[in-house]
């Protein structure tokens, strides 16, 4: 992304109202709908799909809830916080309405495609060479978190 259009969204989101979570909190729930759309400003949560952890996010400007904003559908995971953390919360109709929010969105999914997709690719590899599980399990560690919510960072 270039420094312009992070530029923007980070000015766009210091405006956003706060909201703050302590450790151990509740975020988000798998399968709710809360029509907001969260950018990490501090703190750190943990991503859990189905009692599964597949990531811990911690870099501001992570931004939570952008499948279930661009989709119109429930959240897919549950995210809890595993500190006290703070976010810039956004309607999630901002990902339709402002074309800096949509773009910094689309990079950002755009960068974890290519990131899977290469780690997929090494996977299969691994697989059809008989690689041995412990080398498989690190690659899918890796393959959750790049699916998870990670997300480029700056500082709000």
């Amino acid at each position: 992304m270039t420094a312009t259009s992070e530029e923007a969204f980070e000015k766009m989101v210091s405006i956003l109202p706060l909201a703050a979570y302590g450790a151990g909190e509740t975020i988000l729930t798998a399968g709710s709908k809360t029509g907001r759309l969260l950018v990490l400003k501090s703190g750190a949560v943990v991503v859990l799909k189905d009692s599964i952890e597949i990531a811990r996010v911690d870099q501001p400007g992570a931004i939570i809830g952008e499948i279930s904003a661009l989709l119109d559908l429930p959240h897919t995971a549950d995210v809890r916080a595993l500190s006290d953390s703070q976010f810039h919360v956004a309607d999630a109709a901002l990902v339709g309405k402002d074309p800096v929010a949509s773009l910094y969105i689309a990079r950002m999914l755009a960068r974890r495609s290519v990131e899977a997709n290469k780690n997929f690719v090494e996977l299969k590899n691994q697989i059809m060479a008989g690689q041995p599980s412990n080398g498989l399990n690190k690659m899918l560690k890796r393959l959750e978190q790049i699916l998870s919510v990670g997300g480029a960072s700056f500082e709000t």
